[in-house]
């Protein structure tokens, strides 16, 4: 988790597993081990780390590169002006070190989770409903507001995925309805106080339409899905229905489980078939401009696409499901091309999984950083691991 900087679903909360690293025990190359603990080593005002060894003072000269300001980078090295050591193995995918022990912080288990199914008659209503709730959550988390809504995830499923829900029956395993126009779904997490969710909270929704309704944050919440005309098909599990909120969970996963069978079963009929799959962020302001760049670039070479992922954070996850070998090289086609679109827009080309040994998200990582990132980059490496014996071909292509 701390190898690939992990993050997910309530990253729009809790942000990525870098921001809870306090500190780490890395063993080298050579076999050394570095004991770091954040806020105790900082890069030099002139760019640097010196890091001592066995075999003598290790320099780790830090790029002037700009990261995508964006919540989301699995992208190569963490770079910025005076950062700590700490966040430069954090997401470092084992090239710079082993990284043996953790120390992480912690954060308390909300009151309750209130997790809603809401199905969008479009894509441009379903952006603009999390628009407003991600500004409803950001007032709430500054303001303190005990009645203001408190959303830490919101996922999403395209016409497409809501397409294979059907077709493989899950809708009807989990007792889900599915509006025939629905063009989104979306799964939003609202925490709740331990008070409030340890009260009977059926009237709440019940009563949430009502002008003399108690102010609350399901009421609030209600509320604005009423603004948005998605009330009446919506579902809210309450606190305490642990079945219920797992078996959305499960109905969601079952997308990406449908497509890798939809994969795996043509891949049959020819091998030369493989998972095509991108993991892109925007700033969210920009979301609706990607979805629009991404359906019309897989939809001019004819491909089947089914796209989920993090919405609040503005991360998706194209997938194409292939028919043919040439399926994927059309799908790679377009990954890079939506690749560059978001670097565009001040996004991140590759958000959550890493780049591995991925040869295309090696070539969106060039695309982003330019050979002289990467170069510079790879100069890290080589600080840290002359010889190349970490991970190699990972992030980088082996030299």
């Amino acid at each position: 988790a701390v190898a690939t900087c992990a993050a997910g679903a309530a990253t729009f909360k809790y942000g990525t597993v870098r921001e809870w690293v306090e500190g780490l025990t890395v063993v080298l190359a050579g076999g050394d081990i570095l004991s770091l603990t954040r806020g105790q080593c900082r890069a030099s005002d002139e760019g640097r780390f010196e890091i001592q060894t066995a075999g003598g003072t290790r320099i780790v000269r830090i790029p002037a590169l700009r990261m995508p300001d964006v919540p989301k980078r699995s992208a190569g090295y963490f770079i910025q002006p005076g950062m700590d050591l700490v966040d430069l193995f954090v997401g470092s995918e084992g090239t710079l070190g082993a990284i043996a022990e953790v120390t992480l912080r912690t954060a308390p288990v909300p009151g309750g989770l209130c997790r809603a199914f809401v199905p969008v008659p479009t894509e441009a209503q379903g952006v603009a409903l999390v628009a407003e709730l991600r500004r409803a959550a950001i007032d709430t988390w500054a303001s303190g507001d005990a009645d203001g809504i408190d959303v830490s995830a919101i996922e999403h499923l395209d016409s497409r995925s809501i397409q294979i829900l059907r077709e493989d029956g899950v809708d009807r395993r989990y007792d889900v309805t599915l509006p025939a126009g629905a063009a989104m779904v979306l799964l939003i997490d609202l925490e709740l106080s331990e008070a409030l969710a340890a009260t009977d909270l059926w009237p709440v929704i019940a009563e949430s339409l009502e002008p003399a309704a108690k102010d609350s944050p399901l009421t609030r919440f209600c509320r604005l899905l009423d603004r948005h005309g998605v009330f009446d098909d919506a579902e809210v599990t309450l606190p305490g229905d642990r079945a219920r909120v797992q078996a959305l969970a499960e109905m969601r996963e079952a997308v990406p489980a449908g497509v890798n069978r939809r994969v795996a079963l043509a891949r049959q009929a020819d091998p030369a078939i493989t998972k095509t799959a991108a993991d892109m962020i925007v700033p969210y302001d920009r979301f609706g401009e990607m979805m629009t760049v991404c359906r019309r670039l897989f939809a001019e070479r004819g491909l089947d696409l089914a796209v989920w992922g993090h919405i609040s954070d503005g991360n998706v996850h194209p997938n194409v499901i292939p028919q043919l070998a040439d399926d994927v090289r059309k799908g790679r086609e377009a990954i890079l091309a939506l690749g560059d679109a978001v670097i565009a827009m001040g996004g991140c080309p590759l958000a959550e999984h890493g780049v591995g040994r991925n040869p295309i998200k090696q070539q969106l990582l060039r695309r982003l950083y330019g050979d002289a990132g990467i170069d510079a980059m790879r100069a890290i490496k080589l600080s840290l691991d002359p010889n190349g014996s970490l991970a190699s071909g990972v992030i980088f292509p082996a030299q």
